[in-house]
């Protein structure tokens, strides 16, 4: 009897235990919900569970489909492809079944606001302002306490590495200051959840390192708090850019502990030398260079490609793998998503050549069918203008098969590398260039940037120094598709302040002067207009600095005059009237540009559109020099007088034009 009891006792243990492993396991989905309406049909659909590869999916909702299910390495994923073709707005019940387990789960299928036509991205009519939202302001909200179910961090403004506490709440209690100076667009650091701890004082304050792609990061605010902040930008008329990385993820995303597939990430086997963890001492671990010429250069090294396209940006932000379709996909899908749900109006992409190409390509010209009106700048950071416009959309510089370089392959063979594969090991194709067109509208101009800070510390002479920089490199615009569409910036976060550590006004209202009136998108950092100053010499947080008046207990608040100094009054008011005037202004937008070899330290850009002019003359020296009205005669003809943008004052141009050392003139006639 005894022995019948054990075996019941036995047999019922095991059913259990069965029944438990059998259990319909689902702990979340992305994306979160969907919308119906868009041209692309089809969505893949991330479903997380313990066991949950093993379930098949079904639905009786009217006009979707399961095309596909994708069953992954790891078994605790599973990707359900639909077509939603035919679907309304609703919410969707999807039946997932293992064995004899059943479990429904309902997904929200969402109406679309407006079409993707409707949609309208940045353009070279606006004036992107660019911020970190932890050093901007802060409402004081989310500073308290830490908040719960957040890895180990501190708020300390102490320490330029560490979180400061800056909100989107505190950035929407300041959009008037926006309009105020006269910037037309905001391009925030990822906003993002970085749930990674802090680490020997330093954290992932700057948004970089993604561990949710569908969540705010708390101790910013919420999902809605964002989308409030956007619809009251655009009240006031403000569009807003959303920052976005393809590259990497932070490392306590929940694909790192448990990758979907083996090859989710690039180069990952590290990973169990280190026994899972960020600590790549001893191991196989493979950094970036950080160099990007080998994308394209035509004889690039196999190591050298590698390293910058495989490599991890740190071993604490996983590089992921754009060639892995699946990988692609959510990437892609999560893009649109953040468009539809909180309306932003445009995307600024890190790291974008880091990034494999033709995946990324995938990525752009999705966006382009669906929202052919809206914007995405990409990261280019290297410093000659020919590599940058290979990177623009329509770009006749991407390189052509014969110039990629085959290992022992024929031309003919070769040329199949772009389209397939399959045809040729990978080491035969040794460019990551992109194959076909990119369809990244903007770029962002490095050369500018560069040029503009050698300039700044140098006597303009007549052959290479001062300002002959900047003439050389727009002699470059010739390689771009589309001037008007590359993006051009004095400084930005990732680069020294354009002042560093002084206080130089003359330099940095000629860097203005300029970057309004080229053919460019102009991008400036936050506090520039009241000279905010730093170099990265001891950290990046240095450039990084919180904005005087954005947090609660500041002395002073440089948002309003009464708050700023004489200088930083004077910086603010020659920024905000070259900005106000700069709107809707078409002579600068639309009108052709010409410029002058630098004569006399002195040089002269003009834009002229339908008989109007508008010329920029810089004083590139520390001397008094004089600008020959009879050189510039095919702008001028018999113009006698023109108005001073800046002072409103009348220049004589019946006479030669003496120069006070680094004077800037925006002559308007």
């Amino acid at each position: 009897m005894k022995k019948i009891l054990f075996l019941f006792a036995l047999l019922a243990a095991t059913t259990c235990t069965l029944n438990a492993a059998n259990k319909v396991n689902i702990t979340r989905i992305d994306p979160t919900d969907w919308y119906v309406g868009l041209k692309n049909p089809s969505v893949q659909l991330m479903v997380y569970g313990n066991g949950i590869r093993e379930a098949d999916v079904s639905t009786s909702y009217p006009g979707a489909v399961i095309d596909s299910l994708v069953r992954l390495d790891s078994p605790n994923y599973l990707l359900v492809y639909m077509n939603l073709k035919d679907a309304q707005p609703g919410e969707m019940t999807l039946n997932f079944t293992i064995g004899k387990q059943k479990k429904a789960v309902k997904y929200l299928l969402r109406e679309r606001e407006m079409s993707g036509e409707e949609r309208m991205g940045f353009t070279n009519e606006d004036v992107l302002y660019m911020l970190m939202p932890d050093r901007f302001a802060s409402s004081g909200k989310y500073t308290k306490a830490p908040i719960k179910g957040m890895r180990h961090y501190t708020v300390d403004r102490s320490k330029p590495s560490l979180r400061h506490g800056g909100d989107l709440e505190g950035l929407r209690q300041h959009l008037d200051y926006f309009n105020d100076l006269g910037v037309t667009a905001l391009w925030f650091t990822p906003v993002l959840e970085n749930d990674s701890p802090d680490q020997f004082d330093f954290s992932t304050y700057h948004g970089y390192a993604t561990t949710d792609y569908y969540r705010v990061d708390p101790r910013f605010g919420t999902n809605e708090e964002y989308r409030q902040l956007t619809d009251e930008a655009h009240q006031k008329g403000l569009k807003i850019v959303m920052d976005m990385i393809f590259n990497h993820c932070g490392f306590e995303h929940p694909w790192v502990a448990d990758m979907p597939s083996n090859d989710w990430f690039n180069l990952h086997d590290w990973l169990k030398e280190s026994g899972g963890t960020s600590d790549s001492r001893n191991t196989s671990f493979l950094q970036t260079s950080y160099k990007l010429t080998p994308v394209l250069d035509p004889y690039a090294s196999e190591v050298d490609r590698r390293e910058t396209v495989e490599g991890w940006f740190v071993s604490t932000m996983p590089d992921l793998n754009q060639r892995n379709t699946h990988v692609m996909t959510y990437l892609i899908q999560n893009s649109i998503w953040w468009i539809e749900t909180i309306g932003i109006d445009g995307i600024r992409m890190d790291t974008y050549p880091y990034a494999f190409a033709d995946g990324m390509a995938r990525w752009m010209k999705t966006l382009d069918e669906e929202y052919p009106n809206f914007n995405v700048v990409g990261e280019t950071w290297v410093t000659q203008p020919a590599y940058t416009a290979t990177w623009q959309k329509d770009s006749r510089l991407v390189p052509k098969c014969n110039s990629r370089g085959c290992d022992g392959a024929k031309v003919s063979e070769c040329e199949k590398c772009p389209e397939a594969e399959g045809n040729l090991e990978p080491s035969h194709c040794r460019s990551q260039a992109p194959s076909k067109n990119s369809y990244l509208k903007t770029v962002m101009d490095f050369s500018f940037q560069e040029s503009l800070d050698s300039a700044k510390h140098e006597e303009t002479d007549n052959w290479w120094r001062g300002y002959n920089r900047l003439y050389i490199s727009f002699v470059y615009d010739y390689l771009y598709e589309n001037p008007n569409s590359v993006m051009a910036f004095l400084d930005n976060h990732d680069t020294n302040r354009f002042l560093e550590d002084g206080q130089d006004a003359l330099a940095l209202k000629q860097g203005l002067a300029l970057l309004l009136t080229i053919p460019r998108i102009p991008q400036l950092y936050y506090g520039t207009e009241i000279m905010m100053n730093g170099t990265k010499h001891r950290t990046d947080g240095n450039v990084r600095k919180d904005f005087p008046g954005g947090f609660p207990g500041d002395a002073r608040s440089a948002f309003t005059a009464e708050g700023r100094t004489q200088a930083e009054n004077d910086m603010f008011n020659f920024t905000s009237r070259l900005l106000h005037w700069r709107q809707g202004n078409e002579v600068i937008t639309k009108g052709r540009m010409t410029q002058f070899i630098p004569h006399n330290g002195i040089y002269v850009i003009a834009r002229r559109l339908n008989g109007r002019t508008v010329m920029t003359i810089l004083n590139g020296t520390s001397k008094p020099a004089t600008m020959e009205v009879k050189r510039y005669e095919e702008l001028i003809g018999t113009t006698k007088t023109a108005a001073d943008v800046i002072t409103g004052r009348t220049i004589d141009l019946s006479s030669d034009v003496i120069l006070t050392p680094r004077e800037t003139l925006i002559l308007e006639f």
